[in-house]
C-alpha cells in the first residue's frame, strides 16, 4: 500500500417511481362494468408507459437504481418490500377529489421521502374553486366564477357570459370539450347537467376571458426556486369561435397549436407573470416543481387560471418538458433537477453530484 486513502464507491440511490398507467386509448364514451357512462377522457391524467420509461432512463443515467411502482391497491406492500430511498411521484390517484393526495399521504405515513408537493397542496390545487378562493386573499386576479354542485336541482345566482364550463377537480383538460363555452343560461344548464352525469362532480362555471394564453414552469424550493420564461399557447386552427385548450386540442396539438417560448411580450408583462407564478407557488406551499396557467386580456390584464403542482412529464407532449427545453434544459436534466430539489429538501445531499 502506498498510504493513499482508497475512496469508497458512491452509494447508489434507490429511486421508486410511483405512477398510474393508462389502460386504454378510447375515443368515445362507453359504459363501465357497473353500467355507468364513462367519458372518453377518463384516463386523461394517467401516464403512458413511454413516459414512465423515459423518467426511468433519465434517472438511471444519473447512476440511480430504479424500481417501478404502479400506484394500485398493492402499493403499500410494494413500498414495504422494495424500501426505496426516495420516490419520484407522478401518480394521479385512483378516485375522488383528493385522489392526488393518496400516494403522498401514504408515503408520509411510511416516512418515505418523495418528489413534489405534499398531500395538502395537491388536494387544494386539484379543487379549482378552492384554489381561487385562497389565492384571492393574496391579491391574485382570477376570472369571475361560480360552482354548480352535482346535487343542485336548478341554476341560482348570476353567471357571466360567455362562460367556460369545466369539472372542478380534474386536470389535463379532462372534461373540457370543444363546446365547453356557453353563451346563455339554457346552454349552461344543458352542458352542466351532461358533465355532472359524466364526471360525477361539481362544475366550475368561469367567465370566459378572451386573450392570449400562457403557461409558466417552476422548479426548486426556497432560494433555489427557478421560474422559466413563459410559454405562449398560440392557436393556428380554430375549432370554433372560442380558442380553448380543450382535451381534443391538447391531444392533437400539432394540428391546432404553435408554442412560443420565450413569449413575445414586454419585459414588464413577463416580470408580472413570473412574479405572480412564484407568489402562487409559494402561497400554496408547492414543492420541487409545478406549472401555472395565465390569460392576458386584450386590455393587458393578467388572470390566473389554474395551477398543476403535479404537471405531466411526457417527453415531446407535456407542456412542462416543452417549457424546460425552450429554456435550454433537456428532458434528462429536468427530471434530475426535480429529484435534486427533493433530495436537497430532505437533506440527502450526499446523493447529489
Amino acid at each position: 500500500m502506498d498510504g493513499k486513502k482508497i475512496s469508497e464507491p458512491p452509494q447508489l440511490l434507490h429511486v421508486g417511481i410511483t405512477y398510474n398507467l393508462k389502460k386504454s386509448d378510447r375515443s368515445k364514451e362507453q359504459h363501465s362494468q357497473s353500467g355507468d357512462l364513462e367519458p372518453s377522457d377518463n384516463e386523461a391524467e394517467y401516464d403512458d408507459i413511454t413516459t414512465i420509461l423515459a423518467i426511468k432512463e433519465a434517472l438511471e443515467g444519473r447512476n440511480c437504481r430504479v424500481t417501478l411502482l404502479e400506484a394500485d391497491e398493492e402499493l403499500p406492500v410494494k413500498l414495504l418490500e422494495d424500501k426505496p430511498d426516495i420516490i419520484f411521484n407522478i401518480a394521479e390517484g385512483i378516485y375522488g377529489r383528493g385522489r392526488e393526495a393518496q400516494v403522498p399521504a401514504l408515503l408520509n405515513f411510511y416516512k418515505i421521502p418523495y418528489t413534489g408537493s405534499d398531500e395538502t397542496t395537491l388536494c387544494i390545487a386539484l379543487d379549482k374553486a378552492l384554489t381561487k378562493r385562497i389565492l384571492s386573499t393574496y391579491g391574485i386576479k382570477t376570472p369571475k366564477y361560480r360552482i354548480i354542485t352535482k346535487d343542485q336541482n336548478q341554476l341560482t345566482g348570476r353567471f357571466y357570459f360567455p362562460a367556460i364550463v369545466k369539472p372542478n377537480a380534474e386536470g389535463s383538460s379532462k372534461g373540457i370539450s370543444d363546446v365547453a363555452v356557453v353563451t346563455n343560461r339554457r346552454e349552461l344548464e344543458k352542458l352542466a347537467l351532461k358533465n355532472i352525469s359524466l364526471y360525477k362532480q361539481d362544475m366550475l362555471v368561469e367567465e370566459f376571458i378572451s386573450g392570449r394564453e400562457f403557461t409558466v414552469g417552476i422548479f426548486g424550493n426556497g432560494s433555489d426556486i427557478h421560474v422559466f420564461s413563459p410559454m405562449e399557447i398560440c392557436y393556428v386552427n380554430q375549432v370554433n369561435q372560442y380558442n380553448i385548450y380543450s382535451y381534443n386540442v391538447k391531444r392533437n396539438y400539432k394540428e391546432f397549436i404553435r408554442y412560443e417560448c420565450p413569449a413575445n411580450i414586454s419585459k414588464e408583462t413577463e416580470a408580472e407573470m413570473t412574479n405572480a407564478a412564484r407568489k402562487i407557488y409559494e402561497a400554496l406551499c408547492c414543492r420541487d416543481f409545478a406549472r401555472i396557467d395565465f390569460l392576458l386580456s386584450p386590455q393587458g390584464k393578467l388572470y390566473f387560471i389554474e395551477i398543476n403542482p403535479l404537471p405531466g412529464l411526457a417527453p415531446g407532449y407535456s407542456d412542462f418538458p416543452m417549457i424546460a427545453e425552450f429554456n435550454g434544459m433537456d428532458y434528462n436534466s429536468l427530471v434530475w433537477n426535480v429529484l435534486k430539489s427533493a433530495l436537497k429538501r430532505y437533506g440527502m445531499k450526499s446523493y447529489i453530484d
